[in-house]
This record gives structure tokens, sequence and C-alpha cells, in this order.
């Protein structure tokens, strides 16, 4: 376990190649809200863009554009799917590395999971046996990305519902684990740890503590729907107050790192994402 520090200790311990700029706060670029960007200019850090909506032309991609002229913009993949059967997909590399080029992305990010068998996509973020030939397995392939890509790389902790009993280490220690293994950087998610602790009868502030700090390029702040048995990642807002505790945690672990607010059901107008990005603004200070 990590442990507890004075703000920032971190930052001084991340290896060169994953010093990454503190963006500050910033949301998802959402379709609904490109108008009202555009038009207002509102103040934020980033805008955070899914990368597969981006890989064809057309209008997202003119939007996006328009967008990352005025902001810096991240992109975060959804179906990568590193812990799948089959190896890393080179044609999606290279469209994801031709878009971060487009968009002058500082990182790239993706979720350690898989995400489907074959050519078979379940469009769900899937865990993952959590046992050292895995670890190995992901570790290889993370590397190979980032060295791929050329820019640095991050893996996401996603939410989970369900746990393989062959799991031999914590998913904090298997977060870590590959992660240090693959010199690769950590998307941590607050959120998630939230949900898959309450889910499987977890120490939401051991896992936090339990990660490596020092490779945290990026915070997720979201909210979730609670079900008194369980909790599924919905990524509605406002942040519930535990998640934006947990949060404050992890910025006095880490140090100031680019932190972004997920909401992407129930979609609010413009106006409100911002006050509530407003709050993480104000729990990071």
């Amino acid at each position: 376990m990590a442990p507890r520090s004075a703000s920032g200790q971190y930052l001084a311990m991340r290896p060169r190649h994953l010093v990454v700029p503190d963006l500050g706060i910033g949301i998802g670029l959402r379709v609904p809200h490109y108008a009202s960007i555009l038009e207002d200019q509102p103040e934020l850090g980033f805008f955070e863009a899914i990368s597969e909506n981006y890989f064809g032309g057309g209008k997202p991609r003119f939007h996006l554009e328009r967008i990352a002229e005025r902001y810096p913009m991240v992109l975060h993949g959804v179906s990568l799917g590193i812990g799948g059967p089959l190896e890393p997909d080179l044609d999606y590399l290279r469209r994801l590395k031709e878009l971060a080029r487009l968009v002058r992305a500082p990182w790239l990010s993706d979720h350690l999971c898989w995400t489907g068998s074959g050519h078979v996509h379940l469009h769900d973020l899937l865990p993952l046996p959590q046992t050292p030939f895995v670890v190995k397995r992901i570790a290889a392939r993370a590397r190979m990305i980032q060295d791929f890509l050329e820019l640095p790389f991050a893996l996401e902790n996603t939410s989970s519902y369900l746990a393989f009993e062959g799991s031999e280490m914590s998913e904090w220690e298997f977060i870590s684990e590959v992660v240090e293994a693959a010199d690769v950087g950590l998307l941590l998610d607050v959120n998630n740890i939230y949900v898959s602790a309450f889910n499987h009868d977890l120490d939401a502030l051991q896992f936090l503590r339990g990660l490596p700090h020092q490779r945290v390029l990026q915070i997720h702040v979201a909210g979730h729907t609670h079900f008194g048995t369980h909790i599924i990642d919905t990524h509605v807002g406002p942040t519930p107050t535990p998640v934006l505790d947990l949060y404050r945690e992890a910025v006095r672990l880490t140090g100031p790192v680019s932190t972004l607010l997920e909401w992407d059901q129930d979609i609010p107008e413009l106006p409100a994402v911002l006050a509530e990005a407003q709050r993480l603004r104000g729990a990071r200070a």
C-alpha cells in the first residue's frame, strides 16, 4: 500500500516520459453542447473527447477541430479492449494516432478491461481476472501501444459488478502491477473506485491509497445510480458527496492533476454542467 503523503509528493517521482501538463478542470465533449461551447467559449481547462466518435469525417470531426482550436483536447477511448483475446488492432491504433496529432492531444487513455471476444464488440467494459499471467499479458500490450502512439498512455480503473473467483490479488494491486510493468500512466476514476468498493464490499480509501499515485496523469469524477444493494456507474450528475470526498483525498495524494467531470446520462444544458465543474474546482483548491 502506498503511504499517506503530503499533497503532490508523487509528482516529483513521476517518470519523465509521463510528465504532462495540469490542465485544471475539464468536461466531456458532448454533442448537445457543441453550439454553446463555440458561441459562449466558457472558462474551462480542457475538453475530453471519446476517440472513436471522431475517427470518421463529417460534422463530428468538424466540431472537434473547431473546439480543439480554442481549448486543450485529450482523447479517451472505449473500445481498445486491451484485455481481450486478440492483440491490439493496428489499424485502430493508426487512426487514434492520426486523431491525436490533429487535436494535439497531450496524452491518450483507455480502460483496463476487455470489451469483446474475437471481432464481436459487447459495448461494455468488462472486468479481468486479477492474476500475474494477465498482468504480464496486458503490460506487454500497453507498453507496445504507448511506443506506437508516441504519447503518454494511461489505463483507467473501471467499475465492476462481478469478480473472478480465480483472482489472486486485490484490484489495486492488479492495477499497480500492470501500469508499473508497462511503464504507462494511470487514469484514476474516483467514482469507479467508489462504485466497485461498494459492490464488492471493499474499503474505498484503501483502494485509493494502494494505487501508484506518481503515475496518475488524469482524474475522472462522475455520478452514479444507487440501487440500495448495488451501484451502477451511470455518469449521471451531480457528483455524490462521498465521491467528492474521495476526490479530495485523491488530490491530496496526487497533487494537482487534470480532472474531468463526466456527465453522460440525462445531460443538462451546458450551464448546469459548468456549475458542477465549479464544484470540482472548489474541492480541488
